[in-house]
Formats: structure tokens, C-alpha cells, sequence
């Protein structure tokens, strides 16, 4: 038996194929189905199943449409009730694979209602299980998805049915779908796969006995949702076509005029020719493997989209990325902005931002995570969360007649709310290469 995993960064999570004897098993898919089905092929194994541990809320499922293209057998948790054909899989009932192989689903509640993990049986011995969103890396799928109202009901499912994947060998392997960088994880989640005797030895929410006090755990702190995690649950039920086109038609300037209302311009450029000049209301998100989470989190959801790409740059993996959310609005990509880019802002190194900063009436805008915000906070900074700056507008206590210095992490979110600042009449400074706690240690900040 051999299980080869797919990693997809920017969501956090990984898809899986197992294969034994010719036979194969792909698990939690994405959209983009062509990878898994070209490494079937590569194997040359016969795709026999296609298992679906819930109803996503962080992608688009790409489920259906390999069960489609391979005649593979689609198996969904029996309580999803998806609109599609597929086999509903019950608590303990196995479902043969032939050769010796068999899959047990079991019923793990908790992230969603209908979550089912898959222990994997070779000749009766159980070898391995893909928890999908149940127990994960020194963590747990996140409850609260689904709403406030279901939170702690789900917290306290969640809590039993991490205690019954627990209760499998130690030696049985834990393939979770969602890692470390999805937003669907509690706590930070840290290596990928595991054993279930390396969670119940180190786990930290394994060692919490009452389930009373687990959800309290969980539900301390939440993360901020993504906006667009709202529509993925809905598309993963009714099903979603095909992959759309990756090439898309090349646009002048001047097309942006004939464009549909509420279109938005996304440039994806490096942050470096951004700060060198944006298209008026554009908004700066460099391609990076979170493109795609960025873009569906600050933007309206479906708005018909015009990119602005350097000459030869990866417009597919673009295109890519927000297909993998459901977006297929891409209209075309703008390869030359030219002059009417007349949008710039600065781009800093940490010693030049601290000494910015340190210059009288200086004002900082922090756009990190609430959490990260409370961890680690810079005095006199002004916080706004990223996404809260797309949907609330820049804080009132900023004066838009002086530059604003904007800081967050990395320098990731920070270029791209620089955008949002140049809209909104502002002149961002953004500090790059470094962070707000990196501010803290620099001596100017003493």
C-alpha cells in the first residue's frame, strides 16, 4: 500500500491517493482534479473511490467531478444529503475494496455535523485513517464554522469524537485533510500526518478530559472566518461544474471601460512593481500560493475580476486559485497598465521604517490578526484587521494628511492594504521583509 499526499499551501490542506494492488482511493480532492488523476494514471491503478470526509467550508470539491471523469465510486458522510449521486457512507458499515482492502467509515461530528473519518483495513488490520477535519496534528478542527449557535454544541460532538479516534492502535497512521495554514484549525496544527499514538501522547486537547471544558478550549479565542467559507458549504451540497478555462483573453486599458458593473481589478504583480504604480481602485494581491484565500476573503464574492499581471507571469495558477473557492469570474488579465497605473506607495526595509516611525506625528496601522494584534502589540499602533479594512474602511483616528506607516506580519498583508489605503485617499508606507514584532526588537522602537 502506498498513500501519496497533495499539498495545497495556501488553504492549508492536503488531499490524499492511496493505492494498493492497482487499486486506488483519492480522498478529500480539490477542483483541480487533473493532478490526482494523472498520478492514478502514473500509478496505474484504477481509481475505485472517491471519499468525501465532509462538507467542505474552506474549497470547492472536486469529488464529483473524479468520480465523473473516472467512474470511481463517490462516497459521501450519509448525512451530507448532497444533491448528487454518490453512496452514503454509514457509522461502522464497511465498504469493500477488494484485494483486502476496506474502508470503515467512522461517524466523527464535530467540524460539521455529518463529519466521517476513513480507517483504512489491509486484510483486516487497520493500517491508517484520513480524519479529515476531526483530529488533526496537535490539534482539532475548528467548531464554530457553521455559526455561533453551533458552536459549542459542535465543540462538545467534537470532544467525543476525537476520544474515539484516539481509541484506534497506536500504530494506526493520522491523515488529516486540514494542516497547518488552514483556517479551519482551532490551534495552530503543526506537521502534517502523524500516528494516533503520537496524538495521544502529545496532543494537547486529547488531554482534556470534560468536554464542558474542551469547548471552552476551542472556543476561547476564534479566528476571524474567511468570507468566502459561507458559499462553500452550499456549492459542496448542490455540486459545481468543471474546472473553468485557465487562459484567459489579454486586455488593454482602455477594455476596462466595457467591462460589466461592480468589476474589480486585481493586480497580482510583485509587491515591488505595485508600489511602483496601481491602477485607480485596484487592489494589490501578489501571487503567492494564499492569492486565492486573500482575493476570496477581501472581494466580493463572484464579482467579475480583470487581473493586471507582468508579461509571462503564472496568470493560470491565478485563475487556479480562484477556481478552487468557486470564482470563476476572470474576464481577462492586463498585461501592460502603462501610465494610467499612477497609484504608488513606499515600500520600506525595516531600518528605514523604524526611523519613519520614530519621526514626530508618525502613525501606524497594524492589520494583523486580532490574536496576533493581542500577542504582540506595538504602543501608539492603530489595528485594523486586513480583512476588517476591506469591509469597515480605514480608522477613524488616521489622518489622511499625513502618510500612514502600515505593518503586519510579514509585509504580505500590509502591500496589499496598501491598495485599500490608496482608494480610500490614504498614503501608505509599508513596511516589507519584516513585521511588527520585528518593529519591537529594532532599537529605534525604544
Amino acid at each position: 500500500m502506498e498513500i501519496i499526499s497533495f499539498r495545497t499551501p495556501g488553504l492549508g490542506d492536503q488531499s490524499y491517493l492511496l493505492t494498493h494492488e492497482g487499486r486506488g482511493v483519492l480522498v478529500d480532492p480539490q477542483r483541480d482534479i487533473d493532478r490526482f488523476v494523472a498520478k492514478a494514471a502514473e500509478r496505474d491503478v484504477e481509481l475505485r473511490f472517491v471519499l468525501e470526509t465532509h462538507l467542505h467550508n474552506d474549497y470547492v470539491s472536486g469529488g464529483e467531478q473524479a468520480a465523473l471523469a473516472t467512474g470511481a465510486q463517490l462516497v459521501l458522510p450519509a448525512a451530507a444529503a448532497a444533491a448528487y449521486p454518490h453512496t452514503p457512507a454509514f457509522h461502522m458499515e464497511d465498504i469493500p475494496g477488494g484485494r483486502g482492502l476496506s474502508i470503515r467509515p467512522i461517524h466523527t461530528p464535530g467540524h460539521t455535523p455529518e463529519h466521517t473519518s476513513y480507517l483504512v483495513l489491509v486484510d483486516g488490520e487497520p493500517v491508517a485513517v484520513f480524519s479529515g477535519g476531526s483530529l488533526l496534528v496537535s490539534s482539532a478542527g475548528r467548531p464554530d464554522l457553521l455559526g455561533p449557535e453551533r458552536a459549542r454544541t459542535l465543540a462538545r460532538l467534537q470532544h467525543g469524537s476525537l476520544h474515539r479516534l484516539a481509541g484506534l492502535p497506536g500504530g494506526v497512521e493520522l491523515l488529516p485533510t486540514h494542516g497547518e495554514g488552514s483556517f479551519c484549525t482551532s490551534t495552530g496544527a503543526g506537521r502534517y500526518t502523524s500516528t494516533i499514538a503520537e496524538e495521544v501522547a502529545g496532543n494537547p486537547l486529547l488531554a482534556i478530559g470534560d468536554a464542558e471544558d474542551f469547548a471552552d478550549e476551542l472556543l476561547a479565542a476564534p479566528m476571524p472566518i474567511p468570507a468566502f467559507y459561507p458559499y462553500m458549504g452550499p456549492a459542496n451540497t448542490m455540486g459545481v461544474p468543471p474546472m473553468p478555462p485557465l487562459g484567459v483573453p489579454t486586455l488593454s486599458v482602455a477594455d476596462l471601460a466595457d467591462q460589466p458593473e461592480g468589476t474589480r481589478v486585481v493586480d497580482i504583480r510583485p509587491r515591488a512593481r505595485q508600489a511602483g504604480g496601481l491602477l485607480p481602485g485596484a487592489v494589490g494581491i501578489e501571487l503567492d500560493t494564499d492569492f486565492g484565500s486573500w482575493a476570496g476573503w477581501l472581494l466580493p464574492y463572484r464579482a467579475p475580476l480583470v487581473l493586471v499581471a507582468d508579461p509571462g507571469q503564472d496568470v493560470a495558477e491565478a485563475v487556479t486559485q480562484l477556481a478552487r473557492i468557486g470564482i470563476d469570474t476572470v474576464r481577462g488579465v492586463v498585461t501592460d497598465p502603462g501610465p494610467a497605473a499612477d497609484q504608488t506607495f513606499e515600500l520600506l526595509d525595516l531600518p528605514a521604517f523604524a526611523a519613519r516611525l520614530a519621526q514626530p506625528g508618525a502613525q501606524l496601522l497594524d492589520v494583523r490578526m486580532p490574536g496576533e494584534h493581542a500577542a504582540a502589540a506595538l504602543p501608539g499602533a492603530v489595528h485594523r484587521f486586513l480583512a476588517d479594512l476591506a469591509v469597515h474602511g480605514v480608522p477613524a483616528e488616521l489622518d489622511a494628511s499625513r502618510p500612514v506607516l502600515v505593518a503586519c506580519g510579514s509585509g504580505r498583508r500590509a502591500s496589499i492594504a496598501a491598495g485599500l489605503l490608496l482608494a480610500a485617499g490614504y498614503r501608505p508606507v509599508v513596511l516589507t521583509g519584516a513585521g511588527v514584532t520585528d518593529l519591537l526588537r529594532h532599537p529605534a522602537a525604544d
